[in-house]
């Protein structure tokens, strides 16, 4: 008998694959988060299955997504991302990364953690939410949008309320797979 799962994963194997294995599983480690964050930066305006689909060599381009190497990305260094047809080349997002990484790590210095800061906005608790189809879904709530606000106020771009939300999506903050998936009770 076939699983049920979130209609917008398709049939995609790499989509199949990311909502089978990490979307809505809840992620404590602060590299990963910096990682999700960056790829749904780089997301905002394009689909997400473009994204997954450079997932990979943004990984190799952006060092893992070591946001202390990051942060300490030099002109030169744009430049080189700029030619890097890999990737999703947008200067203003490429810098958005840097920057990003910089507050990040502000907030690491602040909360001891990126996770610290970023779970407490739900109690360190995934919020499961019961929706039975794909129409119930919100874009954004009133929490991504204070978590937007805050993170905006520390000098973060590219953040946005919806941004934001597809972070908590993917990070398991929410659980968003509709009741009927096999996922749902899992995440």
């Amino acid at each position: 008998m076939e699983k049920m799962r979130c209609a917008w994963c398709g049939t995609d194997p790499l989509y199949v694959a990311y909502h089978d294995n990490e979307w809505g599983v809840p992620v404590y480690d602060d590299r990963l988060l910096f990682e999700f964050l960056t790829l749904e930066t780089f997301q905002a305006g394009l689909s997400w299955i473009t994204v997954l689909r450079k997932r990979e060599h943004f990984r190799t381009a952006f060092d893992q997504f070591d946001y202390q190497k990051i942060a300490a990305y030099d002109a030169s260094k744009v430049d080189v991302l700029l030619q890097d047809a890999g990737i999703i080349r947008n200067k203003l997002k490429i810098r958005a990364t840097i920057s990003n990484a910089v507050a990040f790590m502000q907030i690491q210095k602040e909360f001891g953690s990126f996770s610290n800061y970023i779970w407490n906005f739900t109690h360190y608790q995934p919020i499961k939410n019961s929706w039975k189809n794909l129409k119930e879904l919100p874009a954004k709530t009133a929490l991504s949008d204070e978590i937007s606000k805050d993170l905006k106020k520390r000098g973060f771009k590219f953040v946005g309320s919806t941004v934001i939300y597809a972070h908590m999506q993917a990070t398991g903050m929410v659980n968003d797979h509709v009741v009927s998936c096999f996922r749902y009770s899992e995440v």
